[in-house]
């Protein structure tokens, strides 16, 4: 197993830096804007998302989790039954402006559950898509992310590992990790 670095800490600050500029850019006052991270990974995303929104604006946007497990294609496919995590949107999304955030985009069905699994809470007046990693070329659903932190070209056979500190790890670095030797 090959693992080559694809941003340290540094890089992923000044990458999540610049999708909160695009974010201000867009969403102005953010007064009709909510977040939704997707669990499981994409809420460390979205909580610092949110924060450094905060700092920047001086406003507090909602944030919410949300989990799609239910709501998978493959959900009763698998061997092992899949882990649901929280969903806590303790606010509605009709009519929102919504900002979905998901750690890595890959084939695209998690995204398309997501979207499945939002709608209970209201229909949105808009959902925009925030990746740190966009996989190029490995979609199975035309789905595509409005900003994207690093786009990676991968084979099927690599993985994107996203360790933040707010996860537990010493720093925050992502990884393009090669399964095959």
């Amino acid at each position: 197993m090959q693992k080559k670095l694809i941003l340290d800490s540094d890089l992923l600050d000044i990458t999540l830096s610049r999708l909160c500029e695009q974010l201000i850019e867009n969403h102005g006052s953010f007064q009709n804007s909510v977040i939704l991270g997707m669990q499981p990974r994409g809420i460390f995303l979205a909580e610092q998302i949110q924060k450094k929104l905060k700092e920047l604006t001086k406003k507090e946007i909602p944030l919410g989790y949300l989990d799609a497990t239910f709501y998978r294609d493959d959900f009763r496919r698998r061997d092992t039954p899949a882990k649901a995590s929280e969903t806590r949107v303790s606010f509605v999304i009709e009519g929102k402006q919504v900002i979905l955030i998901d750690d890595v985009l890959f084939t695209g069905r998690t995204v398309r559950a997501a979207l499945d699994a939002m709608i209970a809470f209201g229909r949105p007046e808009k959902v925009e898509l925030l990746v740190l990693v966009d996989r190029t070329h490995t979609r199975d659903l035309p789905i595509a992310a409005d900003y994207v932190g690093k786009y990676v070209n991968t084979i099927e056979s690599q993985r994107v590992l996203v360790e933040l500190e707010a996860q537990g790890y010493k720093q925050n670095r992502i990884w393009l990790i090669n399964n095959q030797d």
